[in-house]
Formats: C-alpha cells, structure tokens, sequence
C-alpha cells in the first residue's frame, strides 16, 4: 500500500488545500508545501529505500524483483487490475516530481492570489497524476493517469495564466489528447492481439513483455506508443504546444511542465516503447535518432532569436531534451545513463530558469529582453542565480547537465559517430543564445529610477536546493547512475536478446565506475580551463 498512499495522500491533500482558502487565502500554500514534504518523507520512512537495496534485476518479467510492487484485482473480466511497482528509474522520478513540487509551490508563493485554494489543489493532483504514470505497470491504469494529469495542468494554464492563456491551455490539452487516443489504440491493440495468442486479456506490463505480436502490425503499435511520447517529450516537430504554454502558463505551471510533465515522455521511451517493441524499436532507430538531432539544433536556433525571455527558455527545453532521444535510441550503457541523468539535472536547472523567468514578470509585468537591462545592479542576487543556472544549462563541467549531456554523446558516438557530431553543434549554440540572454536582461546599463526588489530568504532557500541538486549530481553523480543502472541493465539485456544487429553493434563495454572515473577526470580538465 506503500505505492497507493504516495497518490492517496496528494489527492486528499489537494482537497484540504481547497476547502481551506475558506479560513485564509494564504493557508493552502502551507497545506500544500506541508503535504508535499510529508509525501517525500513517507517515501524514504516506509519504503526503508537505500541505494544499496537496489540489486541487477535477473528477469525483467518478474514483478517480485522489484523495489516494491502492488497489484490488486479491479476489472479481472478484461485483465484489468490495479498493479504500481517502483524500480530504480521510476524512484528517481519520483523524488524528482515531489521536489519539483514543492519548489512549484514556492514559485506560487506570491505568484497566485486569486482562487488559491483551488490552484493548489490542482497543483497537488498533478503531481498525484504524474506518480501515477511513473508507478502504474498496468497500461490500462497507466492511460488513465497519463489522460488525468493533463486535466488540472490545463485548468492552471487556463484559470491562472498570461494574456494567451485560452489559445495555450487548448492547444495544450489537444496535442496530448490526440496523441493519448493513438496510444490507446495501441494499447487496445496490443491487448487483443496477444489474447488471440494467450487466450486471455491482460494489460500487465509484465505478461505484455512476451506478447508475440510481429511484422507490421508491431511497427505500427510501436510508433503510436512512441508519437505520444514524443508529443510529451516534446521533439520536433511535434513541440509546437510546448513555447506557448510555457509562455502563458504561471510560475509553478511552467516549472511542473518542464521538470516534471516532460520526463513522462522520455520515461514511456524507456519503460514501454523499447521494451515492448525491441526489434522495431530498433528499426526505427535512425530516424528517432535523426528526429532528436533535428530537434537540438532547431530548438536551438529558435532560442537565439527570441526576445521573450520565458520563450527563449522554453525553446531550450525542446533542443535539450533532444539528448534525450539520442539517450534512448543509442541504446546503449552510457547513452542510457546519460538520458536519465539529463532527465533529473534538466528538470532542476530549467525549473530554476522558469521560476526566475516568472520572478522577472512579476517585478517587470513584461517578459521582453528588449525592455531589460542592467537589472543585475537592482537584483544582484537574482542576477547571480540566473548566471549559475543558464552555466548549468549550457553543459559547465562540474555541473550535471555536463555529466547528462557528456555521457549521451560519447555513447551516441560508439553508435553513430556523425549524428554526435551534429547535436554537439547544439551546445555551441545554447552557449551563445544563454550568454546574449543575460547580456540583455541582467548586464549593461540600468534604466534611471528603476527599483526593484531583489531575491528574498524564500527565494535562495529555493534556489540552493536545486543549485545543491546540480552540484552534486555534477560532481558525485554515482548514486544516481548506481540506482539506475540495474534498470537500464535489465532493459538492455531484454532488448538485446532478440537478434537486432543495431542493438548489438550499440553495446558499449564500459563499467558504471569507469564511467564515473572519465567523468571526474573530463571535469576536472574543464574547471581548470
């Protein structure tokens, strides 16, 4: 009941934040903060979690090798049932999600004062939802936390947004259900197919490892699993929600979708699409592959010439997401692990650039670089943050997005040594898109008569939690790649098994500890220089 009380206890917080703006408009943010903290930690008190805990899964198909797995009886005429399970990758994004959301409830702190109550509750469903999709190991119970968690994400963007808001929130919440109704199908297909073959209807992850659906039928189900993902993700070209409902959606809308809503798509690359449809998961890999390139230099280029500063941020996550793809589609050790290290330290440090895009907003009432400048002598401590974090975001050795991004192009090179070249080209361009950025709002001359406020104690304290986040998964990432690597080991030994010449020219012979060894000594030499 472990899994199940995660979800219960931001669902029924949610409710209390609600009914509680009746007695005081500011006490939902403390309901809120207070239950978030609490989930996170129920989470490491009743599981008893340790890194140490987490051994290499033998048999992927067996439930009982998992952290902690809960499966009880819902609709057994369809095989349809109630079954979470935690492993080492759906751990890290779980931590991630209750971090994030309590930094999101911070964002708000000021942010929101209209309907507190209700845009708190609606805060902790979301992040209700997104446990569920990391957890749920039922598809049928997947998609239904997949549909849910769009619901109160699009009524943040749509009640408590920016002057676009409606056009946002509705082309929001079309994407992802267009691309929910492909994955539906698929799921509804991979399920008939396989009773034909069983005789009997299941929708467990696990008894669907073995499903025996082939040729072109599999290729399709394949790609409406993973166009859904990759609306999510989002890559191009299918990204084009995301700049807008970034720019219109709140402070602690805009963290929630760019640390937490986004790593939902790359999680469903790693846990379904490649393990369900390993051959032609592969078979398509050239084109993911090619898909995700496209996407960093694109996004890339599109950052460079915003001037709106929240745009400009939200075009950043489209092109560094992209390694996320190349993460998975290389599919090998390295690439892998990199893909999850950029799925947590990108979720920190681009939080950390929405909430100071919407800290901007709030004290400018403009998101325009234009109508910037010089505000580092008015804000130097906001002006500090934003210069560690736009450092971070552009790959500064020491940091983790360097270690993420290090990892995904060295393993991408073993596989397809041209296509790293290529996304490399990326970086160069996000340093220069992030260095015009804080030339144009923070450095230069400062308007006459202009007086602002500058970061407060909640603020920092908000601040120094993720800069810690990035700081230590830049400098001793190996926990993070330890909790990891038996998942991703388990994954790549159910892939590999089959006879796909991609995946076995993709393998690459290299030790998490060695890993770690090159990454230490690459860092080094980069703080020196």
């Amino acid at each position: 009941m472990i899994l199940v009380n995660l979800i219960l206890i931001l669902l029924v917080g949610g409710v209390i934040a609600w009914l509680a703006e009746r007695q005081h408009p500011g006490l939902p943010r403390w309901i809120a903060l207070i239950v978030i903290l609490f989930d996170l930690a129920y989470l490491v008190a009743a599981a008893d979690l340790s890194w140490t805990k987490i051994n290499v899964v033998p048999n992927p198909s067996e439930a009982a090798t998992w952290l902690i797995h809960y499966k009880a009886e819902w609709i057994p005429r369809f095989g349809i049932s109630f079954e979470l399970a935690m492993d080492g990758l759906s751990l890290l994004m779980v931590i991630l999600t209750l971090v994030l959301g309590a930094i999101s409830v911070s964002a708000s702190w000021t942010d929101i004062k209209q309907r507190t109550g209700f845009f708190e509750a609606n805060l902790l469903w979301t992040l209700a939802g997104v446990l569920g999709v990391f957890l749920a190991l039922d598809l049928f119970l997947f998609f239904l936390f997949w549909e849910v968690m769009l619901v109160p994400m699009y009524l943040i963007i749509a009640i408590w947004g920016h002057e676009g808001r409606g056009y946002a929130s509705m082309k929001f919440f079309i994407f992802t259900q267009v691309s929910g109704l492909l994955m539906l199908f698929a799921i509804l297909a991979l399920v008939v197919l396989n009773q034909h073959s069983t005789g009997e209807y299941t929708f467990s992850y696990f008894d669907l490892l073995g499903h025996g659906v082939t040729g072109d039928m599999a290729y399709l189900l394949m790609l409406g699993f993973f166009i859904a993902f990759l609306v999510k993700l989002p890559g191009f070209p299918v990204h084009t929600w995301l700049p807008d409902a970034h720019t219109q959606a709140p402070t602690a809308g805009s963290v929630i979708l760019a640390g937490i809503l986004l790593k939902t798509g790359a999680y469903g690359l790693i846990r379904f699409v490649v393990p369900l449809f390993p051959h032609e998961a592969m078979a398509f890999s050239p084109i993911a592959l090619a898909l995700g390139a496209v996407g960093i230099i694109y996004g890339a280029i599109l950052a460079f010439g915003q001037d709106d500063f929240k745009r400009l941020v939200a075009y950043s996550s489209v092109s560094h997401m992209g390694f996320v793809l190349l993460g998975v589609f290389a599919w090998n050790a390295l690439a892998l692990q990199g893909a999850v290290m950029q799925m947590v330290a990108h979720g920190l440090s681009t939080a950390a650039l929405f909430m100071i895009a919407g800290s901007l907003q709030e004290r400018l009432h403009t998101r325009d670089m234009s109508k910037m400048g010089g505000l580092w002598q008015n804000m130097p401590r906001m002006g500090a943050m934003a210069m560690f974090f736009m450092l971070a975001s552009v790959g500064l050795p020491g940091l983790g997005n360097f270690v993420a991004e290090f990892m995904v192009l060295v393993g991408l090179f073993k596989v397809a040594p041209w296509m790293a070249t290529i996304s490399a080209l990326g970086l160069i361009v996000a340093a220069v898109y992030s260095l015009i950025m804080m030339q144009r709002a923070f450095q230069g001359k400062p308007k006459e008569g202009l007086q602002l406020p500058d970061y407060g104690v909640r603020e920092m304290l908000t601040m120094a939690v993720m800069i810690i986040g990035l700081v230590w998964l830049g400098l001793y990432p190996q926990p993070v790649l330890d909790t990891a690597q038996p998942v991703l080991d388990s994954l790549t030994t159910l892939v590999g098994s089959g006879e796909s010449s991609v995946v076995e020219a993709s393998v690459v012979e290299m030790s998490t500890a060695e890993v770690a060894d090159n990454l230490n000594s690459v860092q080094i030499v980069g703080v020196v220089k």
